[in-house]
């Protein structure tokens, strides 16, 4: 028996694991903040906007993304665990609460709740790991989130472009220590063999915060639309954005989705997986919530001429997506199907020509364009076998 196990909270050799109750209740926290980052977006359309919400999104983001590696590596029944999830989830309310003023009045409580989860996850996990051979793990990962606390908080202090030049500077340090593989004195880096998960426990993690993140698009939709007067616009954009919520879905699990789990248990560098699946599934909710941030949009306005802007945010809203998906799908086959590099191109011809139409137009061009997708998919289904993960490098 390793020491881990004596300690009795790492999860190894144990057979498969499923996510647990508690992490489901981590997540239903995460919709409150993707939901406020979409409505963010589209009530600030723009440069200024756009910058603001990719890094919101990325700090909620990474939040989450070390939060299922960590449940991942650990069991969460465990008191300190348990404790330590708690934590992340108090956090993460504050960080939903302030992100509407984050970039204004409410800068310090923002950069405040992101230290306090990151840095107190690693506190924790270094008292309950005592005497663990993962204690240098955590303790490395705890040092790099000190280094960016420094420009976190200090961008909480100050104001307007500073701000979010340290901010971007914050990120740069979590994501890149991250791919580096945290790199710290006297420790060196997380060697590859640690990289080890639960292939299925990890696999369905992120497909499950993919899908709550799809109840973003739904939820918020919903609500633009019973805050407005029902009229056939509103209710054929409110039908639209859940035809693309399910083309979306549709989509991800396809073929690639499926196979996360086989995808992770037969490579020869899990490290490198688990540190490129949480960048690609990035790409991929923040094309959910651009997507979110349109058709509130459209809903709201949908007989409007559509500015660049919200050409921008319906469009790009699923090519970000279908960019990750296509990122993802590479990993997994060593391929990319052509229906995603036509429709990327086809998204990109039509925002232009969509200038000056009826916004109800513009999100009727990004459904039927996922509709494209989807059926391509389903055709290539059919007409040919299941296709399995690339061989292990």
């Amino acid at each position: 028996m390793t020491i881990d196990q004596a300690v009795g909270l790492a999860r190894e050799g144990e057979g498969p694991q499923r996510a647990t109750l508690l992490e489901l209740f981590l997540d239903l926290v995460f919709v409150a903040a993707l939901a406020l980052t979409s409505r963010t977006l589209a009530q600030n359309l723009g440069w200024v906007g756009a910058f603001q919400t990719v890094v919101l999104l990325m700090a909620i983001w990474w939040v989450w993304s070390v939060t299922a590696l960590v449940t991942d590596l650990y069991h969460t029944q465990r008191p300190p665990i348990f404790v330590m999830t708690l934590w992340v989830m108090l956090g993460t309310v504050l960080m939903a609460g302030s992100l509407p003023g984050a970039f204004s009045d409410h800068a310090l409580i923002f950069a405040g709740a992101y230290v306090a989860i990151q840095v107190g996850r690693g506190i924790f996990l270094i008292a309950a790991l005592h005497g663990s051979r993962t204690r240098v793990r955590s303790s490395r990962f705890t040092f790099w989130f000190v280094v960016s606390a420094v420009p976190w908080l200090a961008g909480g202090l100050v104001a307007g472009t500073a701000r979010g030049l340290l901010w971007a500077a914050a990120l740069a340090v979590d994501y890149g220590a991250a791919w580096l593989r945290y790199p710290t004195p006297r420790l060196g880096r997380v060697p590859t063999s640690q990289y080890t998960v639960a292939a299925d426990h990890l696999a369905e993690r992120y497909q499950q915060f993919f899908t709550l993140a799809l109840g973003d698009l739904i939820l918020l939709t919903t609500l633009t639309y019973s805050d407005n007067d029902a009229t056939i616009g509103r209710t054929a954009a409110l039908v639209l954005a859940f035809a693309v919520s399910v083309l979306l879905w549709q989509i991800y699990v396809h073929r690639a989705g499926a196979l996360l789990k086989a995808t992770i248990e037969s490579s020869r560098d899990p490290g490198g997986f688990v540190r490129s699946a949480p960048n690609t599934h990035l790409l991929m909710v923040a094309g959910v919530v651009a997507a979110s941030a349109g058709f509130e949009v459209v809903i709201t306005h949908p007989t409007d001429h559509t500015t660049p802007w919200l050409a921008g945010v319906i469009l790009g809203g699923p090519a970000l997506f279908l960019t990750g998906r296509a990122r993802f799908e590479y990993e997994v086959f060593s391929r990319v199907s052509p229906s995603r590099l036509v429709a990327l191109l086809v998204l990109i011809i039509a925002g232009p020509a969509l200038l000056l139409a009826p916004t109800l137009v513009a999100g009727l061009t990004a459904t039927l364009v996922l509709a494209g997708v989807a059926i391509a998919d389903g055709v290539r289904a059919r007409g040919n076998p299941p296709e399995q993960p690339r061989p292990s490098m």
